[in-house]
C-alpha cells in the first residue's frame, strides 16, 4: 500500500514552494519506480559451488558473466592484467579446514580469488580481503597464495563457472570454464590428520556425559554408589575440577569427609586461573573443605 505525502506550503516563497513540491514529487515517483519495478535477470548472475573434501568443506561465490557473442580472451579479459574472476565483487573461495592451494598451505577462511590470463599460462591468486570490490583494495601484500597454471581447451560454456571436480577424500580440483578454456588448480587436505584430531576432541570431551550424569544423581538423590562410579570415568578421561568438585561433594554426602577433603583440594588446584571457579565456586569449595575439616 502506498502512503500519500500531505504538504501544505502556505506561507512559503513562491521559489520556495515550488522546490519543496518539485522534490516531494522527485521522492515519490522513485518511491513509486522501486515498489513497481518487476524482477528482472541480472546481467551477471550470483552464483555458488560447494564441495566437502573429507571433512572439510569449501564454496565458491561469484557472479557469472556470459560471452553474449564477445571475443573473451585477450579482448573483455585482457592478457597479464589482474582480474576479479567473474563480475562484480571480487570471486571468494571459503575452507572450513587448512588446505592446499596448488601445493601451497593455506590456513582456513575466506579468500578473494583473482587471476591473471595470459594465452599460455595464467596466475591465480588467494588474497586475504575477501571483501574488495572488483580488483580496488587489492594489496600483493595480502596474498597467501600464488599459483601459476596452464589453459586448457574445452567445449564451449556460455556463462562463467566454477566448478569441483576429481574430488577423494584428500583432494580436489577448482576449475574455472568459461568460452572454449578451463584453468584448473589442485587442492589437498590432510583428512587423515583432521580426522584424528576431531576424534581426540571427542574422546577428550566424555568426561562431560559422566560427569553431568554424576552431578544429576547427587543433586536430584539419586544412588550415590553409581553416581561415584560416573564421577571417577570422568576423571579418568579427563581430570578436571567440576568433575573433582562433584566427587568431593559425593563423598562428603556419604560421611567420607577426609577423602571428600582431599579430592576437594585437587579440586582448588585444578580450577587455578579459571575464571568460573575463581568467580563462583572457589568460595564455595574452600567452605566445604573448612566444614569436613570440623
Amino acid at each position: 500500500m502506498r502512503r500519500s505525502l500531505r504538504l501544505t506550503t502556505t506561507g512559503c516563497h513562491p521559489a520556495a514552494a515550488t522546490l519543496v513540491l518539485t522534490a516531494v514529487l522527485v521522492l515519490n515517483g522513485a518511491s513509486a519506480l522501486a515498489q513497481d519495478n518487476p524482477e528482472l535477470p541480472r546481467p551477471s548472475p550470483l552464483a555458488r559451488v560447494e564441495q566437502r573434501v573429507g571433512v572439510t568443506d569449501f564454496s565458491v561465490e561469484y557472479s557469472s558473466p556470459g560471452v553474449k557473442g564477445r571475443q573473451i580472451w585477450g579482448a573483455l579479459v585482457p592478457y597479464g592484467e589482474l582480474w576479479r574472476t567473474g563480475a562484480n565483487m571480487a570471486t571468494t573461495l571459503e575452507a572450513s579446514g587448512d588446505f592446499t592451494f596448488g601445493g601451497t598451505a593455506v590456513p582456513a577462511g575466506t579468500y578473494a580469488l583473482y587471476t591473471i590470463p595470459g594465452p599460455d599460462s595464467w596466475t591465480v591468486i588467494l588474497n586475504t580481503n575477501a571483501t574488495a570490490s572488483g580488483t580496488r583494495g587489492y594489496d600483493k601484500k595480502d596474498d597467501v597464495a600464488r599459483v601459476t597454471v596452464a589453459p586448457a581447451a574445452s567445449p564451449l560454456r556460455e556463462r562463467m563457472t566454477f566448478l569441483f571436480s576429481n574430488t577423494t577424500d584428500d583432494a580436489s580440483r577448482l576449475d574455472l570454464q568459461w568460452e572454449k578454456l578451463t584453468v584448473s588448480v589442485p587442492i589437498g587436505v590432510d583428512t587423515a590428520a583432521r580426522v584424528q584430531a576431531n576424534v581426540e576432541e571427542a574422546v577428550g570431551e566424555a568426561w562431560r556425559p559422566h560427569f553431568a550424569s554424576a552431578r544429576w544423581l547427587l543433586e536430584n538423590d539419586g544412588d550415590l554408589d553409581v553416581a561415584l562410579g560416573y564421577v571417577n570415568t570422568s576423571i579418568e578421561i579427563k581430570p578436571t575440577w567440576w568433575n573433582h568438585w562433584v566427587k568431593a561433594q559425593i563423598l562428603g554426602k556419604t560421611g567420607r569427609a577426609p577423602d571428600a577433603i582431599v579430592v576437594a583440594e585437587e579440586a582448588v588446584v585444578l580450577g587455578q586461573g579459571d575464571e568460573v571457579f575463581e568467580g563462583f565456586f572457589k568460595e564455595r569449595v574452600t567452605k566445604a573443605i573448612v566444614d569436613w575439616k570440623q
